[in-house]
């Protein structure tokens, strides 16, 4: 029996030749708080809270022509911007944070019964790869862009959905630090948000979690953001001008006077004099015989009153009405009856 030997393989020989050297698919960078502290509460707050950093927002100038892509009210406190456009957001400090801070940005419902729900994306848009290439999760609805120090998290405990990125001190020259986020969601979707308004909460926190600064404003995302902010804002001052004339109109009124003043000016005898302009002899007189009636009824006594209205009305009834009698007949004719009918009927 004979065996084959292969010859030696070359000195030169590569051993890695044969070895995987495909490198792995980034997967999305979330994180998921398993203990301690969650990184958000239950019930979020939206109350802004300046700190002892003096943390403030600010918004780029911009006009609401339709044109805009994204677009700042400070009246409404209200950013109107588009699905998967590039929303500056600036951050202002009066004294640089602690190293290793972080700045996070989440999103909760307006109103008080949908607060409890968290904020994601529509299943259509979710499922869609139009705006959905990048490490950020399918499912969250604000993203930052341009930065790959973006952290995406989700807290294991409310299941909200946050991002942080690491502070960075305003470059050489400048007030601010500014961050794009979007907003990868249209108010209006179904499955979504569904028109029900959300807030943005921003938040500056340290390296273990600490609260420094706190900001929040309102977040629409629509087709026009230009032409629905001055809609908005139209609308706000309309209301805003039907409350002061609706106010200007309750102080003009008379106050009404209270029980103890309606029943003193009652109890209390009535001494001022008015004087009335009558024009007409006839009407003059008229008005005289009716205030010296007024004079009599008050110095005679309201026991007696019925009795005087009695007598009145018998009087009335008694009297015989003689307005028939002076009807008589002229020249010689038979006054008719009405039951009667005349001769030459």
């Amino acid at each position: 029996m004979q065996f084959m030997l292969e010859p030696p393989l070359p000195k030169e020989f590569d051993e890695q030749l044969f070895a995987d050297t495909t490198e792995p698919v980034p997967q999305p960078s979330i994180s998921t708080l398993d203990s301690g502290s969650p990184p958000t509460s239950t019930v979020p707050t939206t109350s802004d809270y300046a700190g002892s950093l003096g943390f403030q927002l600010r918004f780029q100038k911009s006009s609401t022509a339709k044109s805009v892509t994204c677009t700042y009210s400070p009246d409404l406190n209200k950013l109107f911007c588009q699905l998967a456009k590039t929303c500056p957001v600036q951050m202002v400090v009066n004294h640089p944070p602690p190293p290793g801070a972080v700045v996070r940005a989440l999103a909760v419902y307006k109103k008080s019964q949908d607060v409890a729900d968290v904020v994601r994306r529509c299943p259509h848009h979710e499922r869609t790869s139009e705006n959905s290439e990048g490490l950020a999760p399918a499912g969250h609805l604000i993203r930052v862009e341009a930065n790959h120090q973006a952290k995406y998290m989700e807290d294991s405990n409310t299941g909200r959905q946050s991002v942080i990125v690491p502070y960075e001190p305003p470059q050489v020259g400048a007030e601010c630090t500014t961050v794009l986020y979007n907003f990868m969601c249209n108010s209006s979707c179904m499955g979504g948000m569904n028109r029900r308004p959300i807030l943005t909460i921003i938040t500056l926190e340290s390296q273990d979690g600490l609260l420094l600064g706190r900001r929040s404003f309102e977040v629409r995302v629509c087709a026009c953001p230009g032409r629905d902010r001055k809609s908005e804002e139209e609308n706000l001052k309309k209301s805003a001008g039907a409350g002061t004339k609706r106010s200007a109109e309750e102080a003009s009124l008379p106050v009404p006077p209270s029980e103890d003043k309606k029943a003193k000016s009652t109890n209390a005898k009535d001494d001022e004099v008015f004087n009335l302009q009558i024009v007409g002899r006839e009407r003059y007189e008229m008005f005289k015989r009716m205030n010296y009636g007024l004079e009599l009824c008050d110095l005679v006594p309201i026991s007696d009153v019925d009795k005087y209205r009695q007598k009145l009305l018998t009087k009335t009834i008694s009297k015989p009405d003689n307005n028939l009698s002076r009807m008589g007949p002229k020249k010689g004719k038979k006054l008719l009856v009405k039951e009667e009918k005349s001769e030459s009927d």
